[in-house]
């Protein structure tokens, strides 16, 4: 997975995260999927990030 690709999937787990819990602020639900993907940088296969920040996000 290219880089613009990683970027495009991590967009729509925002949007998909928005979605499953509306109470939760934009601001509050970046940051967690921004402290995820941090988590995750330093992995050499990038193919599942967005889903593993996905579920850290949501947990």
């Amino acid at each position: 997975m290219n880089s613009a690709e990683e970027v495009r999937q991590i967009s729509q787990v925002v949007t998909r995260l928005l979605n499953k819990f509306p109470a939760a602020s934009r601001d509050a639900v970046e940051a967690a999927v921004e402290a995820a993907v941090a988590h995750f940088a330093g992995c050499p296969i990038r193919d599942f990030v967005p889903l593993l920040v996905e579920r850290t996000a949501t947990a």
